[in-house]
């Protein structure tokens, strides 16, 4: 009996060392790139994302970002287009944060595909500085940058603060924004905001048919269906939603998730307790833009209620999310989540 129950114990002593060695915190190293505007992360000796604030772009992304297993999990268009993925809405790119009627001005469509003639009625962020880029077992990334209108003219000045860990089979990746209001500053309840991802074709849902979409100056964009042997996808809410159904609800968190090679893939945004209009509304697309917007309350209750938001000069507001990557034969579970949830909420 003694014998069986030190064999026992060996047994689990053995698989409590192997839970631990898989959960074990792999080293994270942030380089500032010398000559280009860009800073690259790294986590376990393998990339996982870079930080791009080129003048070029009309904000500031991660991109692309990697699974644990080195598998690309953000769209390539249009940076680095891949064969059979979609090309529309040419402003989603990789994670970014932002919105679309700030003081009238849309932030969140803006990209080079919008002509001269219009930029006026569109803003930029610009990234002016890195205040902090630091490795360790959490790796940090801090900048400063200014929400403007064509002509510079500042309207919000944004401090970011990323904190990026993982090991063998997850990535996580802690934002927290600020935004301090340079000039009295409206948030007009809409649509598009605010943090968004553009998801890989393989993590989109299966559609058949073209999908039209308008956004609020009447510009409409096709999603081409068809037969797709690529996408796979789905979403699963905190509050249960799935599938399409996702889009509109609200929820403390939502993944998506599918098999991409031989592993199953997922990625999971968490609100935070303290974000305005918590738990958010979820303005999850099955064509693959999976994005957290507070301030579309109007459009996704049917008008029923909505959501503006105002700083006076001076004022700020602060936005805190967690995004959790995922990779293995199995993808995080709901129970997972919730405990995920619990801890990033006390942070």
């Amino acid at each position: 009996m003694t014998t069986f129950k030190a064999l026992g114990f060996v047994i689990a002593m053995t698989a409590l060392s192997s839970i631990t060695q898989a959960q074990k915190k792999e080293q994270v190293t942030v380089s500032k790139s010398p000559n280009e505007n860009k800073v690259d992360i790294a986590i376990g000796g393998k990339p996982f994302t870079t930080f791009l604030y080129p003048e070029t772009l009309e904000k500031p992304v991660l991109y692309p970002l990697h699974a644990a297993n080195g598998t690309v999990v953000t769209r390539g268009f249009p940076l680095n287009p891949k064969p059979d993925e979609p090309t529309d809405h040419p402003h989603h790119l990789g994670l970014w944060f932002n919105f679309e009627n700030l003081n009238g001005l849309d932030f969140w469509n803006n990209s080079y595909a919008i002509p001269q003639s219009k930029k006026s009625s569109y803003g930029w962020i610009r990234t002016d500085r890195i205040l902090e880029a630091k490795g360790g077992k959490t790796g940090v990334l801090a900048y400063h940058a200014n929400w403007t209108n064509q002509q510079k003219e500042v309207i919000l000045e944004e401090t970011t603060r990323f904190e990026f860990s993982g090991d063998e089979n997850q990535r996580i990746i802690d934002r927290v924004t600020t935004l301090k209001a340079s000039k009295d500053a409206v948030f007009k309840d809409a649509k598009d905001g605010m943090l968004g991802l553009r998801l890989a074709h393989e993590l989109q849902i299966p559609e058949t048919a073209d999908q039209k979409f308008t956004d609020d100056k009447g510009n409409v964009t096709v999603v081409k269906g068809g037969s797709d042997h690529i996408a796979n996808g789905t979403y699963l809410t905190s509050a249960g939603k799935t599938g399409n159904d996702a889009w509109s609800t609200r929820g403390v968190w939502c993944k998506v998730y599918g098999k991409m090679g031989a592993d199953s893939v997922s990625i999971a945004i968490i609100d935070h307790p303290k974000n305005v209009n918590y738990p958010t509304f979820w303005h999850a697309r099955g064509y693959g833009l999976f994005a957290a917007n507070p301030l579309g309350e109007k459009i996704f209750t049917n008008g029923k209620s909505e959501k503006n938001l105002t700083l006076k000069t001076g004022e700020s507001v602060t936005f805190r999310y967690c995004i959790v990557i995922t990779n293995g034969k199995q993808t995080v579970s709901a129970a997972q989540l919730n405990e995920m949830a619990a801890s990033f909420g006390k942070k």
